[in-house]
């Protein structure tokens, strides 16, 4: 229906989960249908690189925005500021960033303290949020309210970052965090450089328990169609220690076990059903 939408009415500008737009790229019709000029913003869960490499190749111009039911929605978008100088790259891979704040958000980083971590693209800690139209309240419940708005802003319970430039990158949510050996592990961050490997559709990476580190990353994969009989965990290992040889990834942070599936679990919006799938997949991962 929407590749139908798209060649009779040629709409310019849409907003979707990833899960969407994954879809309507790998509908057999797609192939057909011109797609250029589209614009679409993509929310709700992380936009890989890989997949925004995908749809830019298909002439989308795609960016990602953020925000969540309790800000009513949207705080930032990942637009390439005016007068910054990148190649096609790193226009894709700011492209794939949380992105800067809206008109009248105001955002911040900041330690368990509420001290802001430098701006250096590097320190994490909890975003959070004032803006004019954010949520004030939970009904019907005063503790989760006040933690909601301690220390005067709204907690999001996003892990995240934030550069000189002021985009934002969101490494985590922190029940998703991976703790493993004392390290944190960003399962948003594996997600994105196993989405780099061309025979990778679509990927999740969740935390299982280890009974020697706490818990070990997990990486479900759904090869893409043409490559679903050659695809292997070999091949997406070698793939992540080449970022390991780059120093962009730490050796800890290599999954324990890939699994290739049909499918992955998906809320009724379209995102990673994460608590699912560490019910699904976590209980026998660690003695399988």
């Amino acid at each position: 229906m929407l590749l139908n939408l798209i060649a009779r009415e040629r709409f310019s500008f849409s907003h979707c989960v990833p899960a969407i737009l994954q879809m309507v790229l790998d509908t057999p019709e797609a192939a057909a249908t011109d797609l250029r000029g589209w614009k679409v913003v993509v929310g709700g869960s992380a936009l890989t690189l890989g997949l925004a490499r995908r749809a830019t190749d298909r002439g989308i111009e795609v960016w990602c925005g953020y925000g969540m039911s309790e800000t009513c929605p949207i705080l930032t978008c990942a637009q390439v500021k005016p007068g910054l100088r990148l190649d096609a790259e790193q226009q894709l891979a700011l492209r794939c960033k949380t992105g800067k704040p809206l008109p009248l958000v105001e955002l911040r980083i900041v330690d368990a303290e509420m001290r802001d971590v430098p701006r250096d693209g590097k320190s994490v800690g909890e975003l959070v949020a004032r803006a004019p139209w954010l949520t004030q309240a939970y009904g019907g419940d005063a503790a989760a309210s006040e933690q909601l708005w301690r220390g005067g802003y709204l907690h999001t319970q996003d892990v995240a970052q934030i550069d000189a430039d002021g985009y934002v990158q969101i490494t985590d949510r922190l029940k998703d965090v991976i703790k493993s050996g004392g390290e944190w592990i960003s399962s948003l961050d594996l997600e994105n450089l196993i989405s780099r490997h061309p025979a990778v559709a679509e990927v999740a990476v969740i935390g299982v328990p280890d009974a020697r580190w706490g818990e070990r990353p997990l990486a479900l994969v759904v090869a893409c169609a043409e490559a679903k009989a050659t695809a292997n965990a070999d091949a997406i290992n070698t793939h992540l220690l080449a970022f390991v040889a780059a120093g962009t990834l730490s050796k800890a942070a290599i999954p324990e076990r890939i699994l290739f599936v049909e499918a992955i679990d998906k809320t009724s919006v379209g995102k990673l059903d994460k608590k699912l799938l560490r019910q699904k997949y976590g209980a026998g991962a660690a003695t399988a």
